[in-house]
């Protein structure tokens, strides 16, 4: 192999290595959407793996197809409404079945439906930043590390009736506060 081989052989390798970490961070950013793309459509959660892992495995296959900076996460839930819709073909032999046109209305629901939670769920982050450290850390060990309210009290020599009541106006100050960003359309 001579130098100008062994160069190209080297771009193609990086280029194929850079195309693999591109699905790979893809897939990862959007695996939980797509799992709820799914289940909305197939609440049994065995079934619905399996047909994840089809989608998986077929989004690996076409992802030649797939152009970058286009929307990823519509394309694979795409792909697994297509394959959803294979999957039930195949059990066919249930009694109960829903038509494509059926479960194109309930893809179209949970996209809407995740697109308000993730909206939301972008809200609640850059709220919970706006909070006092000390409140931020109370959630942390609550939530986080899922400390029991009694351990809390016990470790900041507060009654777990305190600690109750300052998680619930913590709560109540998020709420408002995902709330009004919303309300205003902020963009999040």
């Amino acid at each position: 192999m001579n130098p100008h081989e062994i160069a190209s052989c080297d771009d193609s390798h990086t280029a194929s290595s850079e195309r693999v970490d591109e699905f790979v961070r893809l897939l990862g950013q959007n695996q939980r959407r797509i799992f709820v793309f799914v289940m909305s459509m197939v609440p049994n959660l065995n079934d619905a793996e399996e047909i994840i892992q089809e989608t998986n495995l077929l989004l690996w296959r076409e992802f030649d197809h797939f152009q970058s900076g286009t929307n990823f996460a519509a394309w694979a839930c795409r792909v697994a409404l297509n394959q959803t819709m294979a999957w039930r073909k195949r059990k066919r032999r249930d009694r109960l079945e829903f038509t494509p046109a059926f479960l194109e209305a309930v893809a179209a629901e949970s996209t809407a439906e995740f697109d308000l939670l993730e909206e939301r769920s972008r809200a609640l982050a850059q709220c919970i930043e706006k909070l006092p450290e000390k409140h931020r850390q109370l959630l942390r060990t609550r939530y986080g590390e899922q400390q029991g309210v009694e351990v809390i009290g016990q470790e900041l020599g507060r009654t777990a009736a305190a600690v109750y009541r300052s998680l619930s106006r913590i709560r109540h100050t998020l709420h408002d506060c995902v709330t009004h960003a919303i309300s205003q359309g902020q963009r999040i």
